[in-house]
C-alpha cells in the first residue's frame, strides 16, 4: 500500500530526534510529526534557522512540543555533544538520520574528512553509534539512514576516502549515499544479531525540490525548469515519515517513491543496488567508521 503523510498515525507520547530538521525533508517530516503529537527534537547547525522553522512550525500546529538541539555533523565534538545532551532526554523512540550535504566545495570537516563523507555517512554512523543506548531503553525504537538514488553510482574508493588523490562532487556525492546503504545494511545485521529492540530502517525521498543541492548550477536549473517532474518537500518527506512511524515497516528494509522510476510519489518498498547489499564491504566500512571516528557503537558482528 502506497504511504503518503496522511497514512502517519498519532505520535503522542513519542519522541522523534530528527537532524537537519530546520529545512526541506526533515522540515516537512518535522512539521508532521509535530502535528501528530511527537516531541520533535530539531537538530541542526544553525540556532537561528532553527527557531524560525520552529515558529512555522507552531503557527500551524499551535503547541508544537519542539526543541532545538545544535548539531554539526562536520564537526565530531559537535556530534558527541549533541548526542549527550540528547540522552538526557526521558526518551528517544526515533532518530532520523537527514542531515547532508551535496556537491559542497572541498571544505574539509573539522576532522580532515571530505565533506560528503565525512557529514553523510560518518556523522550519521557517529551520531547513531552514541545513540544506540538511548533507543535501546525504548522498546520499538528506530534508526532512520536517508540514501538516495545517487547510490547506484557510488563506489567506495578504499585508498581515496579523504579525497587526497581527486575530489569530483556528484561521484563523491554518490559514494556518500552507498556509504549510507551499507551502513544501513550492516547496522541492521548487528542489531538483529545482538536481539537488541532498535530497528534499523531507511528511505530515500527520490528527487524531491530542497535547499540541498544548492551549490550546484545544474541542479538549481533542473529544479527550477523541472519542478512538474519532482517532488515537493513535503512528498519527498513520505519515505522518511513511513520508515520512522508505519507499524508495517520491516526492519532493515528501504523505503522511497514509487513513481517515475522512483523519483516521485508515494512512498513504498524501494529499490537497492547490489553494491548496497555488498556483506564484505559492509563489514569493512564498519570497520573503517570507527577507526576514522574513534566511536565503537559496539555491535559484534551478525
Amino acid at each position: 500500500m502506497a504511504f503518503s503523510d496522511a497514512d502517519v498515525p498519532s505520535q503522542q507520547g513519542k519522541c522523534f530526534m530528527v537532524t537537519g530538521a530546520n529545512a526541506g525533508l526533515g522540515f516537512s517530516a518535522s512539521s508532521v510529526l509535530a502535528a501528530r503529537g511527537a516531541r520533535v527534537i530539531m537538530a541542526c547547525r544553525n540556532e537561528e534557522k532553527a527557531l524560525a522553522a520552529m515558529d512555522r512550525i507552531r503557527a500551524v500546529t499551535p503547541g508544537a512540543d519542539l526543541a532545538f538541539l545544535r548539531l554539526d555533523q562536520a564537526d565530531l565534538a559537535s556530534v558527541r555533544a549533541a548526542a549527550e545532551q540528547a540522552s538526557a532526554e526521558p526518551r528517544i523512540d526515533v532518530l532520523v538520520n537527514n542531515a547532508g550535504v551535496m556537491y559542497p566545495p572541498l571544505i574539509r570537516t573539522a576532522q580532515g574528512f571530505e565533506p560528503q563523507f565525512g557529514v553523510n555517512h560518518l556523522g550519521t554512523f557517529a551520531l547513531t553509534a552514541l545513540l544506540l543506548p538511548k533507543l535501546a531503553e525504548t522498546p520499538g525504537a528506530r534508526v532512520v539512514v536517508t540514501g538516495s538514488l545517487a547510490h547506484r553510482f557510488g563506489r567506495i574508493d578504499w585508498d581515496d576516502l579523504d579525497a587526497h588523490k581527486s575530489y569530483r562532487t556528484a561521484q563523491r556525492y554518490a559514494d556518500s549515499k552507498l556509504a549510507n546503504l551499507l551502513f544501513l545494511f550492516e547496522l541492521d545485521k548487528r542489531l538483529r544479531a545482538a536481539g537488541s529492540p532498535v530497528s534499523a530502517i531507511g528511505c530515500h525521498p527520490g528527487v524531491a525540490a530542497t535547499e540541498l543541492g544548492r551549490h550546484s548550477g545544474i541542479t538549481n536549473f533542473f529544479f527550477k525548469y523541472f519542478s512538474w517532474m519532482l517532488n515537493t518537500s513535503a512528498m519527498g518527506s513520505y519515505p522518511t515519515l513511513q520508515a520512522a512511524t508505519d507499524p508495517a515497516a520491516v526492519p532493515g528494509a528501504y523505503y522511497g517513491p514509487q513513481g517515475m522510476g522512483e523519483m516521485r510519489g508515494q512512498s513504498g518498498p524501494a529499490k537497492r543496488k547490489n553494491t548496497a547489499l555488498d556483506a564484505a564491504a559492509a563489514s569493512r566500512l564498519w570497520d573503517v567508521s570507527i577507526e576514522k571516528t574513534g566511536i565503537d557503537p559496539g555491535l559484534a558482528p551478525g
